[in-house]
């Protein structure tokens, strides 16, 4: 997998870019001023495995809430603040730990002097970028809705802000699309060594969403392109957690989980092996262990493809084989196989 280093900036008591690993990210759909259900909200959040979130702050409200939604936040808290410097510098003042703005909208020279001055004193980072809805008009004139567009808006707002001596800078350009996202994010990682936040943003509904996402994410992350993630999806944000793991464990990104691998089945499966593929993908589903376990259909797909498996079941109709690293160790009746499967599996887990 190649890897691109970028700069090393931190966000809480997180680590950003430098080769860390990639963080996935999520943002609340509460209205962030009701302290108790953003709290409750990012507290589910972060035990599906959220590691950074973000809110957004809309009025006076939110920005004195995330005070009181720091004292009990596990993760670091992003600000994200458009159109409004007032807002920008009371978010930051009330302890986020990191903020999201545009330079582009938050004001003139007066207004953007005021807010960097903010972030310097509480030495936080901020995330700029552009996406296909807010893209500079000089390059939007210049470039069309492009690649090259979305990453000279993304990196003048950046510079706006180095001038203003503020270096600890993550940097998103994100598109809708899939091709358009996947360039802009190739083409500002070989023009820059900031840390990058990638995404599609406006993916739509989940499987579109995981559609687009796995694709162009995907793809970025095995060249290396890429420092933190979020997964946009239309729903409940904790679907957004749930993919962004799964994403970087089917990239090689994630090791310590059990992979549960299984074939599609066939006209030669003569058992329910789909039901006990999806039992043992619960079972294991909060286990933190490096471990592979197969369920395949038939003796096709059994032992002989699945020698890499720590355990693994085939079967047929009347019985089922267990086996370990491709060498069978029980041959059980098929209406005791998942009993028998489990028993093994529990000790593996459990040793």
């Amino acid at each position: 997998m190649a890897e691109r280093k970028s700069n090393k900036i931190k966000i809480g008591n997180i680590w950003l870019g430098g080769g860390e690993s990639v963080k996935i990210q999520s943002m609340c759909t509460t209205k962030t001023s009701n302290v108790e259900e953003t709290t409750a909200q990012i507290e589910r959040l972060y035990k599906a495995g959220c590691e950074i979130i973000r809110v957004s702050v809309l009025d006076e409200q939110d920005a004195l809430a995330i005070k009181q939604i720091k004292i009990n936040c596990p993760i670091p808290l992003v600000a994200d603040i458009h159109f409004s410097h007032k807002l920008a510098t009371l978010a930051i003042e009330s302890g986020c730990d990191k903020v999201r703005i545009n330079p582009g909208n938050i004001g003139g020279e007066k207004e953007i002097n005021i807010v960097a001055d903010c972030i310097k004193a509480h030495k936080i980072p901020v995330r700029v970028g552009a996406n296909t809805g807010s893209i500079e008009k000089t390059y939007l004139e210049k470039y069309g809705r492009s690649a090259q567009a979305l990453v000279e808006s993304a990196l003048y707002n950046a510079r706006i802000l180095e001038k203003r001596g503020i270096n600890d800078i993550v940097i998103s350009v994100k598109a809708s699309d899939v091709p358009l996202t996947y360039q802009a994010y190739n083409l500002v990682a070989s023009k820059s060594d900031y840390a990058l936040h990638i995404g599609v943003t406006e993916a739509g509904t989940e499987a579109m969403a995981l559609a687009k996402s796995y694709s162009a994410l995907g793809a970025l992350l095995l060249n290396g392109v890429g420092d933190t993630l979020r997964i946009s999806i239309t729903g409940d944000p904790i679907r957004e957690v749930y993919a962004a793991k799964n994403l970087l464990r089917a990239i090689g990104l994630d090791k310590n989980y059990v992979d549960v691998v299984s074939c599609p089945t066939c006209g030669r499966c003569m058992w329910d092996s789909i039901a006990l593929a999806e039992k043992v993908g619960q079972r294991v589903a909060s286990v933190k262990k490096q471990l592979k376990i197969a369920v395949m259909g038939c003796v096709v797909n059994g032992p002989g493809e699945a020698k890499d498996c720590d355990i693994g079941i085939a079967g047929s109709s009347e019985y089922c084989v267990i086996f370990k690293k491709g060498e069978i160790i029980k041959r059980v009746a098929a209406k005791d196989a998942e009993t028998e499967f489990f028993k093994v599996l529990d000790e593996l887990i459990n040793d």
